[in-house]
């Protein structure tokens, strides 16, 4: 079980925190002792969202938090208002005094909130932890806390010190404590066995590209496959991104960091399923080898690709994984990448779009995202777009021909590669938390990845 999750000792009393809302209070408030109604008064505390208040015991130490949550009511409460309390509250050891709208959602967005990425630096001393609540299960929540860290760590880490080569090594030592075994086609070897697109995108850079190749699990199971994008630093290309655009590209690889994040968690929670996990790794450079606007590729479905721009690299290197993950026809295949800008434009950098073609996986993907407090939102794919993707001299363009409707043409390109898939799910990711939110401290983040390990629990547990 995760070390942040511990039982009280005899020694160490935990420190009750009490969760309160408008309607709530003057019930707590009664049942407090007269010291500490009296500190609440002089302290003018009022029970809005977020405002706590630390209440002294009568030896003068901590005695007890109180901290304010939505009411049950509230269409908008956010069930990971007590990831906020880590950054808050001083060392020790705390516990849930009553009960939060979801107990789990709390217990785990604590533990996330004491999230801090210190492989440069020294992570600050403090060390909060928490009683684990009755009720919730220690095991399932620490193998969820691992998953999410692990992916945050990944888009964390800057560029050169996380490659292609260095998304392989986390591979492999995901693999190696799960069982599993992966494979990796490298450099020219990617086009000797047909992976033209992945080798185009990848080739320019003193990096050798490559695609990853986890498996686990029965062959007999349900077939389950993840491809995520392993982009481990884009530039644009020889379309190059301005310096602000090309500010956060370390974090292009966050669709592989949550496929990974997925990974372990199926892996981990021993899923009746034979797992594959499809990633190729590359780094889009700029060189005098790179590949070029307008140019024509063959990919390995066969279907030919006119480069409208070599800033849209993502899905190109998707196109060969997918693939090659859709010709064993697996039952459900997902992908996840940082794909486009037009989805952070259209629903911000915390609701990441899915597509889908399937009515029964769209509903069970979004009754999981809020469930899980993993919020997605369907878009569509809408086919008289695919006119949008039309080229003169090749099959398809990379690109759209006009500005609009970025993450659905991205989409429809994805979907061009995958015909024999029983289901499939794309998920336009931006894996980043522009700025600290209870739960999300700022940087990298893991997205998609919670809500859709439900839902293969609950298909496949």
């Amino acid at each position: 079980m995760h070390p942040l999750f511990q039982s009280p000792s005899g020694t160490e009393r935990p420190i009750p925190i009490w969760f309160v809302t408008p309607i709530s209070w003057p019930k707590i408030r009664a049942e407090l002792g007269e010291r500490e109604r009296k500190f609440t008064a002089a302290s003018g505390y009022e029970p809005k969202a977020g405002h706590h208040l630390l209440m002294p015991d009568a030896q003068g130490g901590l005695g007890g938090i109180l901290f304010a949550i939505e009411d049950s009511n509230d269409a908008a409460k956010n069930l990971f208002r007590p990831g906020a309390l880590p950054s808050l509250l001083p060392s020790g050891l705390y516990r849930f005094a009553n009960t939060p709208h979801d107990v789990r959602l709390a217990a785990l967005a604590f533990a996330l909130g004491t999230y801090r990425f210190a492989r440069y630096r020294k992570a600050d001393a403090k060390e909060t932890r928490l009683v684990l609540p009755e009720g919730v299960d220690g095991v399932e929540l620490s193998r969820i806390i691992e998953g999410v860290t692990l992916a945050r760590n990944l888009v964390n880490t800057p560029s050169n010190d996380m490659g292609p080569a260095e998304l392989e090594d986390a591979a492999r030592a995901l693999a190696s404590r799960h069982g599993a075994m992966v494979q990796a086609v490298t450099g020219d070897d990617l086009l000797a066995r047909n992976f033209p697109l992945i080798h185009a995108v990848g080739r320019a850079s003193v990096r050798p590209p490559r695609l990853i190749d986890l498996t686990w699990g029965n062959p007999a199971d349900a077939k389950v496959t993840i491809v995520g994008k392993g982009v481990c630093f884009d530039s644009g290309g020889l379309d190059i991104k301005s310096e602000s655009a090309m500010l956060l590209m370390k974090k292009d690889m966050g669709g592989a960091a949550a496929a990974l994040a997925l990974a372990h968690m199926a892996m981990d929670h021993d899923l009746k399923i034979r797992l594959r996990v499809l990633i190729p790794a590359v780094e889009n450079s700029v060189a005098g080898g790179a590949f070029r606007p307008l140019d024509v590729y063959p990919s390995r479905k066969g279907i030919t690709v006119e480069v409208g721009n070599t800033d849209a690299e993502g899905r190109l290197v998707l196109a060969d994984a997918l693939t090659l993950a859709d010709e064993e026809a697996p039952d459900f295949l997902v992908d996840m990448g940082t794909l486009t800008g037009a989805a952070r434009v259209a629903l911000g950098p915390e609701l990441p779009p899915f597509y889908t073609a399937n009515e029964n996986l769209a509903a069970e993907i979004t009754r999981m995202g809020a469930a899980e407090n993993d919020f997605v939102w369907r878009l569509p794919l809408w086919r008289p777009y695919d006119a949008m993707l039309e080229s003169k001299i090749a099959d398809i363009n990379n690109v759209s021909s006009g500005s609009f409707a970025g993450s659905i043409t991205c989409a429809l390109v994805l979907n061009r590669f995958v015909t024999a898939a029983k289901t499939w799910a794309h998920f336009d990711v931006y894996s980043w938390n522009p700025s600290t939110k209870p739960g999300r401290p700022e940087g990298g983040e893991c997205q998609a990845a919670r809500l859709l390990y439900a839902l293969l629990k609950a298909r496949y547990g």
